[in-house]
């Protein structure tokens, strides 16, 4: 029978103890934080469970401040090792692999923290490596670069990257990912992250495609795009126009709707962005700016009947235009 404190709680919820509790013993911490950590911590039983499941791990493994968290922080396996080795009343949790850490407006997992090189939300920038291979970051995106003498490999842990590989080096180029691999054949193409797994878009030339638990490879050639899981490879589409208008600040759909694009767009903000079901199938065509996401939002106004509600700086929604008062 399990105790109050040894009842498993949710893998989301476990992150964020993780990342306040890293974020509190590094000293740092603002009164402001210190004052939200303890609404979080008040806000749901859940919360304070995960936070003294926490304590247990520091009582038996030692993780003190100092030397033994920064060590900790330095390896993920190291993180999977000590979370399984809680003990049965646990059990349920050892599937965490991720540390979260709180940026005001949401939770990012480990590999995004610990990565070579990564972007806050609504940064951009370009990388560019040994071999000469240009590397374009999206926003709230996350990489790291692991080159050695028989390959070039780029491991993308989230968000969006697009990649003109170097030619002078013969070593073969690899974008891996949660869900397979992606090997460049002398060209010019994009890969992000999605909730249902990996986009491969082909700007140039051609990319093998190889799914993580599978044997199979395609080719995708220049103009294609394909959705890869790990158990596979979706069909073959043709690249939706301005796939990378973004690498230029811009956002280009064609008849998109209206609940997509505004995800899109808060992608590139803090803060909460939604949209009401009411409006939520709305059809929109035009470009919008990704450095000002409130222009890209009262762009929406002479096209659509919507309407804007800013109920503060961080929780914006769209939603149908009130009818005029008589």
């Amino acid at each position: 029978m399990s105790t109050p404190s040894s009842k498993p709680v949710s893998t989301g919820v476990l992150d964020a103890a993780i990342a306040w509790q890293l974020s509190l013993d590094s000293g740092g911490g603002s009164a402001q934080e210190r004052e939200a950590f303890a609404q979080w911590h008040a806000a749901d039983e859940e919360h304070a469970r995960a936070w003294r499941q926490l304590g247990m791990l520091d009582q038996r493994f030692s993780v003190a401040n100092g030397p033994g968290r920064a060590a900790l922080l330095q390896s993920r396996a190291n993180i999977r090792r000590r979370v399984r080795k809680v003990g049965s009343s646990l059990a349920s949790i050892v599937a965490v692999i991720g540390l979260a850490l709180f940026a005001g407006d949401r939770y990012l997992p480990l590999d995004y923290w610990l990565a070579d090189q990564r972007t806050a939300t609504g940064e951009q920038r370009i990388l560019r490596l040994a071999d000469g291979t240009l590397i374009n970051l999206n926003t709230h995106s996350a990489l790291d670069v692991r080159f050695d003498d028989t390959q070039r490999r780029i491991v993308l842990q989230e968000g969006e990257i697009l990649v003109e590989t170097g030619h002078n080096d013969p070593r073969p180029f690899i974008v891996e990912t949660r869900e397979g691999s992606m090997r460049a054949l002398g060209t010019r193409f994009l890969v992000k992250r999605e909730a249902e797994g990996t986009r491969l878009s082909v700007l140039k030339s051609a990319v093998a495609a190889h799914p993580q638990a599978t044997d199979e490879e395609q080719i995708l050639r220049e103009g294609q795009q394909v959705l890869m899981r790990r158990g596979g490879l979706g069909p073959t589409m043709v690249l939706s126009p301005g796939v990378d208008a973004w690498t230029r600040g811009m956002l280009v759909v064609d008849n998109a709707r209206l609940e997509d694009l505004v995800h899109e767009l808060g992608r590139y903000r803090r803060g909460y962005l939604g949209v009401e079901p009411h409006v939520a199938d709305l059809r929109i065509t035009g470009s919008f700016p990704l450095h000002d996401t409130d222009l890209a939002l009262s762009a929406l106004l002479p096209t659509l009947p919507v309407q804007v509600e800013h109920h503060t700086r961080w929780w914006v929604v769209v939603g149908p235009r009130a009818a005029p008062k008589p």
